[in-house]
């Protein structure tokens, strides 16, 4: 029980002093996510530990100059800051460059400043700008928002003076290799920030080398390459996609998108393989192409690459909620590790003089130290590729009848006149389905949407004899993540054949997979026992255009025709 309570990206293996005994940094949260500490373990003890300011969000080792003796750097990201150490002492802080304030924000508190309005006037413009501005509120409007009626005269006075400043923070960060592919090069970091931004610094002056945009905050970072050769920059990000980006790239080549949001990414040569929420392993190319996927018996907390350079086996671990760990070598599963408690980060690599420990900490702050044994190897053969098993078995296959025969026959002298008639048949088959895709476009007979960017679903229900009737229409979001917002439901009808007490819908948030009810009454005034159709129309606000209609039967008044 080392009272240590972190995750992956967190950990980092590293030999600080150059005398080959290799330690444990680790970015501890404290418990409860308070207290941060950055700590230095050899073996299962702490060697020393320092307090942090704000949460660390990702530590790496990495050499920052070719000079011998060769020690590495230990870089930790904090907040909106790299701290860099040198031999387990403070040697540089790095500090992201300042956003440009919102305008709106900057002449209110210039107002504040001259006592042109009052706290409370002030609260009520901030909140507005808030609500519908694109550049968010700098961190002293927002604490300015949470306080309380009688403290705001209080924080006006002291802090209308101050100039307002908006800053950004680090979510994730990765090493790159400068020129040099060798495992004692040179090595950039590279820093994902919560301004959906990408930063590559260089490792001696620590000035930002280039900038990359990504569509969304990136949460986990890959890389591979060398900077001043070819690199690739491989970003998971919070709305649920992957992004890759090549050097000279100001935005991502390919893009990949999941159905769930993702939990660890792992490079393996040139594969990625991602978890996700969906408690499955999932295995895409460079390019975005899926190659497989693996469930898992539990929900994924954690992942991180297995390395061992004596035998080039690459692999990958997932800690699970269930108490494993498992290792999986492409499909092939090689290894399963039972631990007393759930994983919440893994790291595997030179730790003391030992090459290949696993070290494991887990939810209730233990800590779980294991060495590979020299001798062991994981599943001969069980990782390539190759024809399965069952392959081999023959298969028992009942012997030719005469009807199989006669029809081989057949097949042989007619088969430029039996490939014809099938041409054909398809043919019309072909024709067939495009007259009815025209004929539902051109009677807007489409229930289901056709665009990507809404993905919607209409169904009607139509309850009663007449001469009232009850119309509910089930509107469904087929979207995996994005909701839907700002829809209006309109219906369209004869209004000397029925009257709807309510025709006009404006449509809630629609959340990924729920079915919304809306439900009207349609009262049919003709007492000739006849019907039309009432056309439902899906528009988005301030379109003309409608995102999916729907053309509903209504069936004759039995009420009416009895009378």
């Amino acid at each position: 029980m080392a009272n240590i309570h972190t995750f992956s990206a967190c950990l980092a293996l590293a030999d600080l002093h150059g005398d080959g005994e290799y330690k444990l940094v680790v970015g501890d949260l404290g418990p409860n996510g308070r207290q941060p500490r950055l700590k230095v373990l050899k073996g299962p003890s702490v060697l020393t530990e320092s307090p942090l300011p704000a949460l660390p969000s990702a530590a790496a080792a990495f050499l920052m100059e070719p000079h011998e003796p060769r020690t590495p750097a230990l870089a930790l990201a904090s907040g909106p800051c790299v701290y860099v150490y040198k031999n387990l002492r403070p040697y540089f802080k790095f500090s992201l460059p300042p956003l440009p304030p919102n305008p709106l924000e900057q002449d209110l508190w210039n107002q504040a400043k001259e006592d042109r309005i009052d706290p409370l006037t002030l609260k009520e413009m901030l909140e507005g700008i808030r609500e519908k501005a694109e550049v968010p509120l700098s961190s002293q409007s927002l604490r300015f928002l949470h306080l309380e009626l009688g403290e705001m005269e209080a924080f006006v006075a002291q802090h209308k003076t101050q100039p307002i400043r908006r800053q950004t923070v680090i979510t994730t960060m990765t090493i790159l290799k400068k020129n040099l592919a060798d495992e004692d090069a040179v090595s950039c970091l590279v820093l994902g920030t919560e301004n959906r931004e990408l930063l590559v610094l260089d490792p001696e002056a620590f000035t930002v080398l280039t900038k990359m945009n990504l569509p969304s905050v990136p949460v986990f970072l890959e890389a591979s390459g060398q900077f001043d050769v070819e690199f690739w920059l491989t970003a998971a990000c919070r709305d649920g996609n992957i992004y890759i980006l090549r050097r000279d790239c100001k935005r991502p080549k390919y893009c990949i998108e999941l159905s769930a949001q993702p939990v660890g990414l792992v490079r393996i040569h040139k594969t990625l393989v991602v978890g996700s929420t969906q408690d499955m392993l999932h295995s895409f190319t460079h390019k975005g192409k899926k190659l497989w996927t693996v469930p898992m018996p539990a929900p994924i907390l954690t992942m991180s690459l297995l390395e061992q350079r004596s035998r080039g086996l690459q692999a990958v671990m997932a800690g699970l909620a269930n108490g494993e760990m498992r290792i999986y070598r492409d499909k092939a599963l090689l290894n399963i590790i039972r631990t007393p408690d759930a994983v919440t980060s893994l790291c595997f690599g030179r730790y003391g003089r030992e090459d290949n420990t696993l070290i494991m900490t887990t939810r209730g702050g233990g800590l779980v130290i294991k060495i590979l044994k020299r001798t062991a190897v994981f599943g001969e053969g069980a990782g390539e590729a190759g024809p399965p098993p069952a392959q081999a078995l023959r298969l028992n296959v009942p012997r030719k009848t005469r009807l199989y025969v006669d029809q081989t026959l057949r097949e042989r002298e007619a088969g430029t006149a039996m490939h014809r008639a099938f041409q054909m048949d398809l043919y019309l088959l072909r024709l067939r389905a495009a007259r009815a895709y025209v004929q539902a476009l051109e009677s807007s007979l489409n229930p289901v949407s056709a665009t990507l960017r809404e993905p919607l679903k209409l169904h009607a229900v139509v309850q009663g004899l007449g001469p009232t009737f009850k119309l509910t229409l089930h509107l469904q979001n087929t979207s995996a993540v994005r909701p839907a917002m700002g829809l209006l439901v309109s219906c369209l009808y004869n209004e000397s054949l029925y009257a709807l007490p309510r025709a006009f819908f404006k449509v809630p948030m629609l959340v990924p997979g729920l079915s919304y009810p809306l439900e009207t009454f349609v009262e049919c005034l003709s007492d000739k026992g006849i019907s039309d159709v009432i056309k439902v129309l899906v528009l988005r606000e301030g379109q003309s255009a409608p995102l999916l209609s729907a053309h509903i039967n209504m069936p004759v008044s039995e009420g009416l025709v009895a009378a």
